[in-house]
């Protein structure tokens, strides 16, 4: 288990203790979202959702929603403290755990956005993401994970370098510039002064290859919990 998902799961855990959840017999219920449930109707088609690569889990705890992208869903109902102590081993107790975090967290009131954005919410995102980097003054940006149109804005603004794990983007020409393989974020991190990663990273359990080298900025709805309580920074200016 990666050190960030170890020290997410630790914070939970006295949350759920101090909150006196942890003996309840709280409802969780996760399914896998369908597109259009999930995203809505964009008006682009090239969406990893869209393209049926992942989906989004939606976790349900009294009422609030959580959501966390996965390429492993599923079902499950239960109690708040069997979520907690799942074996993490797989993307889909992982996401199923990320989810229900953020939908626990909702609702003690520390974060106000668990769910993904909808329709044209992600090119209206994009237009937010410029200024977020320039805090940071780089020149040159590591994107882990393909996410169009904020490689748009990058492409834009920065010089860039990209990496990806789905086969079929891998040595594809993306806004001017070949995705490279996932094994090359180890040049990648060395190589830019800032990265922008996806937040799933949490759910495949990598977030650590990509900490502890530049700045790093995880954007997505996933990661939204984890960066409140282990203060990372977050990009996802139109969450719900």
């Amino acid at each position: 288990m990666s050190i960030l998902l170890n020290k997410f799961i630790k914070e939970m855990r006295k949350l759920i203790s101090k909150h006196a959840l942890g003996n309840e017999m709280v409802s969780v219920f996760a399914r896998p979202l369908t597109p259009e449930e999930a995203i809505g109707s964009p008006a682009h088609d090239d969406y990893p959702l869209l393209k049926g690569k992942e989906r989004i889990m939606q976790a349900v705890f009294q009422n609030v929603k959580g959501h966390a992208y996965s390429d492993h869903t599923g079902n499950f109902s239960g109690s708040l403290s069997q979520v907690f102590n799942l074996p993490m081993d797989s993307n889909f107790h992982r996401a199923l755990l990320i989810a229900t975090a953020n939908a626990a967290l909702r609702k003690m009131g520390l974060i106000k956005k668990s769910c993904h954005c909808k329709d044209d919410d992600p090119v209206t995102c994009a237009t937010y993401l410029k200024d977020t980097l320039l805090t940071f003054s780089p020149k040159r940006i590591g994107m882990i994970g393909h996410q169009p149109r904020l490689l748009e804005e990058v492409f834009r603004n920065f010089e860039f370098r990209i990496c990806d794990r789905d086969p079929e983007k891998i040595d594809t020409i993306k806004s001017g510039v070949k995705v490279e393989d996932s094994g090359a974020y180890k040049e990648i991190v060395k190589w830019a002064d800032l990265i922008l990663a996806t937040g799933t990273t949490l759910v495949n359990d990598t977030i650590d290859n990509f900490t502890g080298y530049v700045p790093i900025i995880f954007y997505g709805i996933t990661i939204s919990g984890a960066a409140k309580l282990l203060n990372l920074n977050h990009f996802c200016p139109l969450g719900r």
